[in-house]
């Protein structure tokens, strides 16, 4: 939550300037912030505070908003992966007792 005692309140149209260029030497786009705020990235959303008409994010938000996704994607590489892996297996393992139970559905009917 942001304190506006003790954290440096910025526009969120400011947000681009705050932030390193891209390789390409670009800023990120305004519209990768305003999804930020609304639909987050992997879970985590970025700190927003209204103040009469105008919305405001502080410079702290944005470190705790990288923070949060710089531990996610140390730690999700190799769980998503052991996932994906486990996943492709119960998928197989339903698609084999599906057809098995098919057939011996249609072999029941048959009869």
């Amino acid at each position: 939550m942001i304190d506006i005692g003790t954290e440096h309140l910025i526009s969120i149209n400011d947000v681009p300037r705050q932030l390193p260029t891209r390789r390409n030497g670009k800023r990120v786009h305004i519209s990768a912030v305003y999804r930020w705020i609304q639909r987050g990235v992997r879970g985590v959303h970025l700190e927003v505070l209204k103040i009469g008409g105008t919305a405001y994010t502080s410079v702290e938000a944005l470190q705790r908003f990288a923070e949060h996704l710089s531990q996610r994607q140390g730690a999700s590489p190799t769980a998503q992966s052991t996932s994906t892996v486990q996943r492709k297996r119960q998928i197989e393992r339903a698609s084999r007792e599906l057809a098995a139970m098919l057939g011996s559905n249609r072999k029941k009917r048959a009869s």
